[in-house]
């Protein structure tokens, strides 16, 4: 059983449970740590749980067959992943990556349902998570079709500033360019000129290991048609 704390620390969502659907939660989630490079998740496999990241960074891809990769997301400290699989009880139609060690709690699927049987603040919760995550995919459509390379970098640091899927976020990113052109779709030197870009205008500052997010209203909308 995960301690009470973390719980709370992990899952803004456990902090609004009633006491016994919290209590379940914690019963149903244990936690896992992933060396960098691991894979937590193959695609086509089943994974009957409910990922969030305590700490660490995660990407989920999909491969061709001739091994073209495409980054569906991004999921740091705070965020959870994987609802949608869980709901409907099938494979997993993505492949979960771990970019850095990365220790996750993971809510077993016969809680995750209890839960939405009993819990109306967990059901209110995840229909803000759906209808947010829904509307992420929307728009990443968008940045790929109409957005730059400097427009999907922005993007792409935007993402893991999402206050539906990180309430507890602050603008100051522990992330390396290497790790931001693996989100973006992108090469490391492509991620570093973007990045110089961005940095130019004022939007934020690159510091070693770390993004300084000063502006996030024009990351969200740079590249944007007006």
């Amino acid at each position: 059983m995960i301690p009470a704390d973390v719980l709370h620390h992990v899952a803004a969502w456990s902090r609004t449970l009633e006491p016994r659907a919290f209590e379940r939660a914690r019963a149903g989630v244990q936690e896992r740590t992933y060396p960098a490079g691991s894979e937590i998740c193959a695609h086509g496999q089943p994974f009957d749980y409910w990922g969030g990241v305590i700490e660490g960074l995660i990407k989920l891809r999909t491969l061709s067959a001739d091994g073209k990769e495409v980054t569906l997301a991004g999921v740091h400290a705070g965020g959870w992943f994987g609802e949608g699989s869980v709901l409907k009880g099938e494979p997993r139609r993505y492949q979960v990556v771990a970019l850095r060690e990365t220790r996750l709690a993971l809510l077993d699927r016969a809680s995750f349902l209890w839960l939405m049987e009993h819990s109306t603040a967990f059901n209110r919760f995840l229909v803000h998570q759906l209808n947010d995550r829904l509307g992420f995919f929307m728009a990443m459509v968008e940045h790929d079709r109409m957005l730059d390379t400097t427009g999907r970098v922005a993007q792409a640091l935007a993402a893991l500033l999402n206050p539906v899927l990180y309430p507890d976020v602050n603008h100051r990113l522990t992330i390396t360019q290497e790790e931001v052109g693996q989100l973006a779709g992108v090469s490391r030197p492509i991620a570093n000129r973007a990045l110089k870009a961005l940095d130019a205008a004022g939007i934020l500052r690159v510091e070693y290991g770390e993004i300084d997010v000063l502006d996030p209203d024009r990351l969200r909308s740079y590249g944007h048609l007006s």
